[in-house]
């Protein structure tokens, strides 16, 4: 995690806790070059191996009081769809609009981050 996440190309990621189990507890701190750290945390809801996860997302420096969820769904796909693994993410319940596209800005430089990760190695 620590090699892909974050939403920009020089975001690093000074620390990644995660205890993934219902109920477990996660911590993600990360930042860009001008220093500026950020932290996201939350709890496990939902953790079925190689199948769905969810979990709570919280920005405790800055909004803790803004609470929203993630849940992910993992789909194996067959020889005949290509293989591989097909993902349905999903960031709901936020506090207005612009969170909402914030995150979506965020999410997707991640995603595009972990795409070159795993082509890369």
């Amino acid at each position: 995690m620590k090699r892909w996440w974050g939403p920009a190309a020089g975001d690093r990621v000074s620390l990644a806790e995660l205890d993934v189990r219902v109920g477990g507890r996660y911590r993600i701190v990360f930042g860009g070059p001008q220093g500026t750290d950020h932290e996201v945390q939350g709890v496990y809801r939902e953790v079925m191996p190689h199948r769905r996860l969810v979990f709570t997302w919280t920005w405790p420096n800055s909004t803790p009081e803004r609470e929203s969820l993630v849940s992910i769904v993992f789909k194996a796909l067959g020889q005949s769809e290509g293989g591989g693994t097909e993902v349905d993410f999903r960031h709901e319940q936020f506090f207005d609009e612009a969170a909402r596209d914030g995150h979506q800005r965020g999410w997707s430089g991640a995603f595009d981050k972990l795409g070159r990760f795993l082509v890369e190695g």
